[in-house]
């Protein structure tokens, strides 16, 4: 599982919806002070709200019903989720500080304010995860018969097990890095763990003491960083690698005194600096960029509390650190290293598998065309097969009727199956095009490498359409049939990647309704030719399309309410962002209109304020897999229209990135999709309430528990069978 955020840069809306005017007790309107309380009654800023986010997933870390290994597991999740935190939005934040920024966002901070709140709030989160580690994890691990043992409590036998692992696996890889004014001030990796050992030594000719400071790079990336210890007893028994490297630090400084020896990491800005409108050859540029992101400045800096202020100040100045970089930790970080944490083979520790199923439909045809000219089908990952996606590509590349592939690609596995499928086809001659995003935030350098291979098999590789993101996720197929060409499509809310579809929860539908490929040809031709398209009929297209296709439907929902008629939103997604929008959703509260969220992550609106939002509630689901779907429900006065799509309610993707939302039309397809719907929101073991602060508690379990993750798998194996059963059985949520 990846909780992980990709978030990019700060919105910079307005709220345009009217507030109401403050005004003086001379009836003239008050300043700016009093506008950004109004703004902080109306929405709460995206930062703090993710801080909030992440705090749940530290909740199921601390869940003693949560199986320990997958425990250890959200911590990690956690851990990783904060660094990214800082990488981009506190680097983004930073940004505008230094650049002078003083005035208030949609939700009344100005960016100092943000940075002070994050600074108190993350040194809470610090506090709260070493205490779950401390006296939570452990415990649950010992419990478990599995030991983490450090320097000091290892016994003889493990000691000098570590003295052998250390001298033919670590040593060989260690390079101490001296600070001092004969050498450079070295440039720290990103989210490196260091050591910062404090080291002593006398000369003979000298009775004072020399002090020098020295820098270890722990090598966990290259050997992982727990190691397995000979077992004293029928427990296992682990140590951290930089455990191992305190055990030896004599032979890494034979000779010297060890005064101190303390853990630090760096987390850097991971904003790229290129100006894409200038950059002639935006591949090359991007691949400048990365090499410069190595270097960029520090945005957070770990380090153990034990380390003296004279240690610490050497940092400070040489990384050019403020008071809001600086974050003590404990005795060790990185704790996102306990995504490496061994298993053991102890299926009883962890959640039982819960493999992908088949789908009949599509198992028992050896002609995947046929089902889908007959049918439009839904897989739901990682519930059903994603393998489904591959066979169609690989079919489509040994085709002989196939003419043509096009596909876009955002976030590509390393030994991507689709990748090579697509490399096949084209060396067959058909015609190839692969719309490659190598602007995709932490993958532009996976997507640079497969994009070169792709176009050395001869497929045409188009890297984006300028100054926006290719976010959505479509595959065409032309196949010649009966003196004519039929177009066969995939459109998902998820990525084309088999790795992320067996922990991401996606929705994607194989179709060759007409009305649906012809309007994802016109797609394709808008991001191979960068042309504007016409409006379309079905699909809902960002960035020219999307923002106005919703907000006429929420406004039509309003005045469904008024007339009395049937109205209702149910909308899910990864985030809710967009100043404009949650106004929108506010109107339509007002006018009577029930709203139903399900938002994994940021939440700016505030539900359930009198007056404001009383008709919307919004619950967070955290659990085993990642909520990733998002789907769009509106009641259409008792006609409901369904849309799934790759885009949130953000600024990003309604203005900055080419998206698309794609209907639901066959009966049985909307059935299926307001199924998944109603199983997410009767959830009450997972799902919690997000109060108007960003804040949440758990939903109370009343009647029968329904963890809607467990009872959407076992709503999947109906589609074993050649009939599914009638949906109405499903639970339906409660009021």
């Amino acid at each position: 599982m990846n909780t992980s955020l990709r978030s990019e840069s700060q919105d910079d809306r307005v709220l345009s919806a009217p507030m109401p005017a403050a005004t003086a007790d001379n009836g003239q309107l008050v300043g700016a002070p009093v506008e950004a309380a109004l703004a902080q009654q109306r929405m709460n800023n995206r930062d703090l709200s993710w801080l909030e986010f992440n705090a749940r997933v530290l909740e199921e870390a601390q869940d003693e019903s949560v199986p320990i290994l997958e425990r250890v597991k959200f911590l990690a999740i956690f851990a990783s989720n904060l660094d990214e935190f800082f990488m981009v939005r506190v680097a983004t934040i930073r940004r505008q500080i230094e650049a002078g920024v003083t005035a208030p966002g949609p939700d009344g901070l100005a960016p100092a304010q943000v940075m002070a709140a994050i600074s108190e709030r993350v040194n809470r989160a610090h506090e709260r995860m070493g205490k779950c580690f401390e006296e939570q994890i452990l415990p649950a691990l010992q419990r478990a018969g599995i030991l983490l043992v450090d320097e000091k409590s290892a016994s003889a036998r493990q000691v000098a097990f570590a003295g052998k692992y250390f001298q033919s696996n670590v040593k060989p890889l260690l390079t101490p890095l001296t600070i001092d004014y004969t050498h450079p001030f070295p440039s720290l990796h990103n989210k490196t763990l260091y050591f910062c050992v404090e080291l002593a030594h006398r000369k003979k000719s000298k009775k004072k003491l020399s002090l020098r400071l020295a820098l270890v790079l722990i090598p966990s990336q290259a050997l992982g960083r727990f190691v397995q210890l000979p077992a004293e007893d029928d427990r296992k028994y682990l140590i951290r690698l930089d455990d191992i490297i305190r055990l030896n630090l004599n032979e890494i400084f034979p000779g010297e005194q060890v005064l101190g020896c303390y853990a630090i990491k760096v987390v850097r800005d991971a904003e790229l600096d290129y100006v894409e409108e200038e950059a002639y050859d935006l591949l090359v540029t991007i691949e400048k960029s990365l090499i410069q992101r190595r270097k960029a400045p520090a945005t957070r800096f770990l380090y153990d509390p034990a380390m003296p202020q004279r240690v610490l100040d050497t940092f400070v100045h040489e990384l050019k650190l403020s008071p809001s970089n600086l974050f003590p930790g404990g005795r060790y970080h990185s704790f996102s290293d306990f995504m490496q944490f061994p298993g053991f083979s102890a299926p009883h520790l962890q959640y039982a598998p819960l493999p992908p199923l088949p789908v009949a439909v599509l198992e028992r045809s050896r002609d995947l065309f046929a089902v889908i000219r007959r049918r439009d089908v839904l897989l739901h990952h990682p519930y059903q097969r994603f393998s489904y996606v591959e066979q169609l590509l690989k079919r489509a590349a040994d085709d002989p009727n196939v003419v043509s592939i096009k596909i876009t690609l955002y976030r590509i596995s390393a030994k991507s199956e689709i990748a090579r499928a697509l490399a096949r086809a084209a060396q067959k001659g058909k015609h190839v095009t692969a719309i490659v995003e190598i602007k995709a935030r932490f993958d532009e350098q996976a997507n640079i490498s497969w994009a070169k291979k792709l176009e050395k098999h001869g497929v045409h590789v188009i890297y984006g359409v300028p100054r926006l993101k290719t976010h959505c996720k479509l595959a065409m197929i032309a196949r010649k049939e009966a003196g004519m060409i039929r177009l066969y499509c995939h459109l998902s809310t998820g990525n084309y990647n088999d790795k992320t579809a067996q922990i991401y929860c996606d929705l994607g539908m194989l179709t060759a309704r007409e009305e649906i490929t012809q309007e994802v040809a016109t797609v394709f031709d808008m991001l191979t030719g960068d042309l504007t398209p016409r409006p379309f009929k079905h699909l809902l297209v960002a960035p020219h399309y999307l923002r106005g296709a919703f907000v006429s439907r929420i406004q039509r929902e309003a005045e469904n309410a008024r007339a009395g008629r049937p109205a209702g939103i149910i909308a899910k997604m990864n985030s809710l962002v967009d100043a404009d929008m949650i106004n929108e959703l506010y109107a339509a509260s007002a006018a009577g209109v029930p709203i139903r969220l399900l938002v994994r992550g940021i939440c700016s609106l505030k539900p359930g304020v009198p007056g404001l939002s009383e008709n919307i509630s919004v619950i967070s689901i955290i659990d085993r897999f990642l909520e990733h779907a998002r789907i769009y429900r509106f009641e259409n006065n008792g006609n409901p229209e369904y849309f799934l799509s790759s885009g949130d309610w953000m600024t990003r993707n309604l203005d900055r990135r080419v998206e698309v939302a794609f209907p639901v039309l066959a009966p049985e397809l909307q059935r299926q999709v307001q199924d998944i719907l109603d199983l997410q929101l009767a959830d009450n073991v997972k799902a919690r309430v997000l109060l108007p602060d960003s804040t949440n508690v758990r939903r109370k379990t009343e009647g029968k528990p329904v963890r809607s993750q467990e009872a959407l798998y076992e709503y999947a194996q109906r589609f074993t069978k050649l009939e599914p059963e009638s949906s109405e059985a499903v639970p339906r949520p409660r009021d």
